[in-house]
Order: structure tokens, then sequence, then C-alpha cells
């Protein structure tokens, strides 16, 4: 027997995740929801932009009305439930046994799961973030407020932005293959990505900073999704919040890949 075509995995992971119904709900409603609230907020600033003080006309900022928390918050939940029900699913309903009957190399299988949560979720980042950017700008050019792709540090916050779903549906799967018990996974994706980071506040104890610079929620709040840094020496810096984006999934496919290895199906 030939060993299966790596595209031929990639296919068939491809329709594993779309034949998911929670897969196409939760990213059609939640796509919309998040463009809705960039409309929603734009809006609230533009009708409201008059009765500004001059200090509050000062400080604001558009990129702000693009991506709120909220926004981040709903797409970090939604990618990493996502990511863990990929694996969680197929675990659930025994489909995993077939699939590494006819797949014995389980790192390929994987493999091929990674690369199309990672592939879908950035592809879903990317268009939340130029979705929410467009429509947000549209509306504010209508006070004066609007910045453009050529202003200071808005390609960092828009793929800052963009990078929160591929993040956290990576962990969310390297979560699911740990835990893979579907609500077990759902809430422990929350924990994880936003309950905890939530209540995390620059402190004076440097080891606590540090320790809360490891956290992509945090990071995003604290320096990669702000337009203008703060100058704090407490707060994360750039450099190391890109690399705590790039660590948290690696991490995650390695922890999926030593389950999945390790562990009787």
């Amino acid at each position: 027997m030939t060993a299966a075509r790596f595209r031929d995995l990639l296919a068939a992971e491809w329709i594993k995740l779309w034949s998911l119904r929670s897969t196409r709900w939760l990213f059609g409603l939640g796509i919309l929801a998040i463009i809705a609230f960039a409309v929603q907020n734009s809006l609230d600033a533009r009708n409201g932009w008059a009765d500004f003080t001059p200090m509050e006309r000062a400080r604001f900022n558009s990129l702000n009305e693009v991506f709120s928390g909220l926004s981040a918050t709903m797409l970090m939940i939604g990618a990493g439930t996502v990511g863990a029900l990929t694996i969680v699913g197929e675990y659930a309903t025994g489909l995993i046994r077939p699939t590494l009957t006819a797949v014995p190399a389980r790192h390929r299988v994987v493999a091929a799961k990674l690369t199309v949560v990672g592939t879908v979720m950035l592809a879903t980042g990317a268009l939340i973030s130029a979705a929410t950017f467009g429509v947000s700008q549209a509306i504010l050019s209508g006070c004066g407020v609007a910045v453009s792709l050529g202003d200071p540090a808005v390609w960092r916050v828009l793929a800052a932005n963009a990078l929160l779903a591929p993040v956290s549906g990576l962990v969310g799967m390297g979560i699911g293959a740990l835990l893979r018990h579907t609500a077990a996974a759902v809430v422990a994706v929350c924990a994880v990505l936003v309950i905890a980071p939530t209540f995390l506040q620059p402190t004076v104890h440097q080891w606590l900073n540090d320790l809360y610079a490891l956290i992509p929620f945090y990071v995003w709040r604290t320096c990669l999704g702000l337009p203008q840094l703060r100058d704090d020496p407490a707060l994360p810096t750039v450099a190391g919040s890109w690399a705590v984006f790039a660590l948290w999934p690696l991490a995650a496919a390695v922890l999926t890949l030593l389950v999945v290895r390790r562990r009787d199906v």
C-alpha cells in the first residue's frame, strides 16, 4: 500500500473542517458580528465627534474603532473553539480510528490538520482585519479623522489583529488534543486565551510583568494592538510580543503532535 500524498491529506482535512456545522456557524456569524461592531463603533464616534472635548479629540485614534477588545475576544474564542473542535470532534465521533488506520504515520495527519487550520485561520483573520479597517475608515472619513495604510503603526496593528486568529486556532487545537472533550476544551480555550489575561495589569513587580508578557492577548492589548505605544518599561516590547505570537502556535503544534502520537485512540 502506497502512502497517502500530503495534498490528499490536506483535502481530507479541508472536508472534515467544513463538514462540521459549528464551523460554518462560527465563521459566518463571527465575521459578521466583528464587522458590525466596527461599523457601530465608528458610527458612534462620527456622530458624537462634534461633542468631543479638545482633549478627547487629541487622544482619539481611529484605529481604536477598528478592532476593540471585545472584537479581539470574540475572534480568539471563535478561532480557538474551531481549532479545538477540529480534533475533539474527530475523537468524539470515532473518525480518528479509520483516519489513523489509513494513515499510520500520525505526524503526517497532524501536519495536515495544522496546515489546514492555520491557513484557514490566517485567511479569516486577514479578511476580518481588512474589512473592519476598510468600513471603519470609510465611516470616519466623514469627520476627517480616518487614517491610511501609510500612516505610522497601521500595518503593525492590522497584522496583529489578523494573527490573533491563527494563533488562537492552533492553540485551541493543542488544547483539544490534550483534553479530548468538547465542553472541557471550549472552557479551557476561553480561560487560557481570554479570561485569565483580562485580569492582568502591569505591576511594580517586574517578574510578574515578564510573566504577563508571555500571553498573546495581553501583548496584543498592551503593545501590538495599540496605534501609539506607551513609554512604560513594565509593558511588553514589540519584538518580544511578536516572539510570543510565534512561540504559542509552535508550542501548540508540538503538543498536538506529541499527544496524538503517544496516546491511544
